[in-house]
């Protein structure tokens, strides 16, 4: 082995930088350096380049007619207790302290999400949850030009709204078939995320027919991993033809911002909507009058059924189109006019499609018995759902109450069992009701002195309760009845 000192590392360097200088020198003088010269541009394939081209024409096709929307609402706070809260909702301290000092706070907050405009006399497509209870809405185009925008209906259960301004030359974009739609395919998604005006972000469709996803009463979502965040809610969801084919509606994210999930509602859906909100304002849906459940294992060899798919008739509202057909509670329905049905989502579709006063064929199995039905489809009792204010409704808003009729189901898991009325699902803070303390789950029994077992009877009362400056509710909480006068505003 061969050991070098640390003054010989030093001579052979030397050396070595002074041979490598010398060739330097006689290289060049015999010309035989070569001097490095930057690469040609990679050429890209003909096809890349078309894709290419796809995506920056899809763009500007739609891309004008993409709007940015600005919501301000009026929000009602608590008042303002110094030192933290008191406890005053204890009895104890009630009978010694007053109530907290103050009155409630109101105050404007403001939010914002995207539109597109569909039509060039300035009709534009947003989601309801961007506008609802806005006090007022501002449409900004790409060109800067701002108008106020006038709200034309608005439908919660598909998170649905459409709008209004009035201005010229405005672009529109044109709307695809969402039913072409397929697993794979390149999708665009266009918005105002983030105040970040105008962004593009690219994916493709991961899925469609998504349900269950807990985001609107009526779901039919289309799946994208293309990047949707907070300010893309009603932005358009395009495809490289440069058509809509959904509204961005909403993500899963445990973080609040982008994980790759992202849903739209179909376009087809959203005309739909759209049209029957242009024609009258609001949105009229089939009805069958059943309540269903999904099909469990369990449930197939309690009721002993032949099949595994299809959904369970939990209970049939008296008086309902199902009930007058003769379907009764315990039937599986399988099809609906010749359609599989598969879960509860497929069949509240199709329903909720069916015009009402059309016959529809109800295939159900009772038992092992396999027997078919034609239903009379109605009219969904929409000031139930929450779907539009029809007279009945507008007082109940008032008031500041939503009710549905009490069911078997909710009587049990109440303790209302042998009782009839209607049961009160929400109360609105601030509101008469909220004031005069009404509460979620209280059942109501009488109004103005009239007895209520159904929710006829409900809106009957209401109505008639319309020009008074108070309404008398008799109500059973738990398993005490009292009287409740609730003042309107």
């Amino acid at each position: 082995m061969v050991h070098i000192n640390r003054r010989d590392w030093v001579v052979v360097f030397l050396v070595s930088v002074s041979a490598f200088m010398v060739g330097l020198v006689v290289a060049s003088s015999l010309n035989v350096v070569t001097y490095g010269v930057a690469e040609e541009p990679v050429e890209t394939s003909e096809a890349l380049e078309q894709l290419q081209l796809a995506y920056e024409k899809a763009v500007a096709a739609v891309d004008p007619a993409v709007v940015k929307v600005d919501v301000t609402l009026k929000v009602t706070a608590p008042p303002f207790i110094p030192f933290g809260s008191m406890p005053f909702d204890d009895d104890f301290f009630k009978r010694f302290f007053e109530e907290p000092p103050g009155h409630k706070r109101e105050y404007k907050s403001y939010g914002e999400g995207s539109g597109v405009i569909v039509s060039p006399d300035g009709y534009v497509l947003t989601n309801n949850h961007v506008v609802e209870d806005a006090e007022k809405i501002t449409v900004q185009l790409v060109d800067g030009r701002e108008f106020d925008a006038q709200i034309i209906g608005c439908d919660p259960m598909t998170d649905i709204a459409v709008l209004k301004i009035d201005g010229k030359d405005l672009s529109v974009a044109k709307l695809g078939d969402s039913d072409m739609v397929r697993v794979g395919q390149i999708v665009l998604a266009i918005g105002h995320p983030l105040r970040q005006s105008h962004t593009v972000t690219a994916g493709i469709i991961s899925a469609v027919g998504r349900s269950n996803v807990s985001l609107a009463d009526y779901e039919d979502f289309i799946q994208t991993d293309a990047a949707i965040n907070p300010g893309n809610s009603g932005g358009p969801l395009i495809n490289l033809k440069g058509e809509v084919i959904g509204i961005n509606t909403a993500i899963i994210s445990y973080t609040g911002g982008y994980m790759g999930i992202g849903f739209a509602i179909p376009i087809n859906m959203a005309k739909e909507i759209m049209e029957q909100l242009k024609a009258s304002g609001r949105v009229v849906r089939g009805w069958l009058g059943v309540y269903i459940q999904p099909l469990t294992p369990e449930i197939v060899k309690e009721f002993n059924l032949p099949v595994d798919k299809g959904v369970l008739v939990a209970d049939v509202i008296d008086g309902g189109p199902a009930d007058k057909a003769g379907i009764e509670r315990g039937d599986c329905i399988v099809k609906y006019n010749g359609e599989s049905v598969d879960d509860m989502n497929e069949l509240r579709l199709s329903v909720s499609r069916t015009k009402p006063g059309k016959n529809a064929e109800v295939e159900i199995y009772r038992g092992s018995k396999k027997m078919k039905f034609k239903v009379k489809i109605g009219e969904l009792p929409q000031e139930d759902k929450g779907i539009m204010k029809k007279e009945g409704e507008e007082e109940t808003a008032k008031i500041g109450i939503r009710v549905q009729e009490l069911t078997d189901d909710i009587a049990r898991e109440l303790g209302y069992e042998g009782e009839k009325g209607v049961i009160i699902t929400d109360v609105e803070y601030g509101s008469p009701a909220y004031e005069s303390g009404l509460k979620r789950g209280d059942l109501i029994l009488e109004v103005d002195k009239q007895k209520i077992e159904t929710m006829s009877d409900f809106r009957e009362a209401i109505s008639r309760a319309k020009r008074k400056e108070s309404v008398l509710f008799y109500v059973r909480s738990g398993e005490a009845s009292h009287y409740v006068v609730v003042k309107l505003k």
